[in-house]
């Protein structure tokens, strides 16, 4: 088991591709060890052959609790501690493959969402995310300061969607933009319930960021679009309890209204 003196170590899921693989590439080259977290470990691998021999690819399915029990015995065997969580993985809809964003949208309406379809996306977007971080805290509370750090998304925020003059809050579905107003409410009552402990809990939304998620109809690139997570990965001086998105998305620095 290393020194926890001598070594960051980080987890960052759905690690394998997009904005959660700039993550992890600004990670490494900042000096952490990077666990790769894939549902598919040979994507994972291969990520992995692009990052370096400071990168570790794990088997991780946030929706699995036997993949999460067993991601946890691995860095707790490895490491015995956990400096920074990067919750990433999210899927956007659950429904056809192949959509626009706009059909995929138009269809998860509140009046006409399939529950079954909302369910399915929750149980990755908000409890598995949820799940995921429960089981690494204990290792989270043996380092010596500790970070989680949850990508969400403006889309998700009640203050800009309830905005009339917001162009885009006719995207905000009940499907994926509601699960992210559930993310960011249950991770703020994480960040109370940690807020006299060694670990902060933060909020950070990429922009509208070309990615599977949205079919690649997003307009910024992933790199443009990974700033803004990298910024709050890397710094450790951030407030607990933060949302953040890009400068100049909210009119308030990086600050976003929940």
């Amino acid at each position: 088991m290393a020194n926890r003196e001598e070594n960051k170590v980080a987890l960052v899921s759905g690690a394998n591709t997009g904005v959660g693989f700039q993550i992890a590439k600004a990670l490494v080259e900042n000096g952490y060890i990077v666990y790769i977290g894939s549902r598919d470990l040979q994507k994972g691998k291969a990520a992995v052959a692009e990052l370096g021999e400071n990168a570790k690819p794990l088997q991780l399915d946030i929706t699995d609790s036997e993949s999460v029990r067993m991601a946890v015995r691995t860095v707790e065997n490895e490491y015995g501690y956990l400096t920074l969580l990067v919750n990433n993985a999210a899927i956007s809809h659950a429904g056809k493959s192949g959509r626009t964003m706009e059909e995929v949208l138009g269809s998860q309406r509140a009046s006409i969402a399939p529950i079954n379809e909302l369910k399915t996306v929750w149980d990755t977007n908000v409890f598995g995310t949820l799940a995921l971080t429960q089981a690494f805290l204990p290792l989270l509370h043996k380092a010596s300061s500790a970070r989680i750090v949850t990508v969400s998304s403006a889309l998700g925020s009640l203050g800009i969607n309830a905005n009339p003059e917001n162009p885009y809050r006719g995207n905000f579905d009940a499907v994926y933009g509601a699960s992210k107003t559930a993310l960011n409410g249950i991770f703020l009552s994480l960040a109370i319930d940690l807020e006299n402990t060694n670990i902060k809990v933060h909020l950070v939304s990429p922009g509208f960021t070309a990615t599977a998620l949205n079919n690649f109809q997003g307009t910024d690139s992933v790199e443009e679009g990974s700033k803004e997570p990298i910024r709050v990965a890397l710094s450790e001086d951030l407030p607990n309890g933060s949302f953040t998105g890009p400068v100049g998305f909210s009119g308030k620095d990086h600050i976003l209204p929940w």
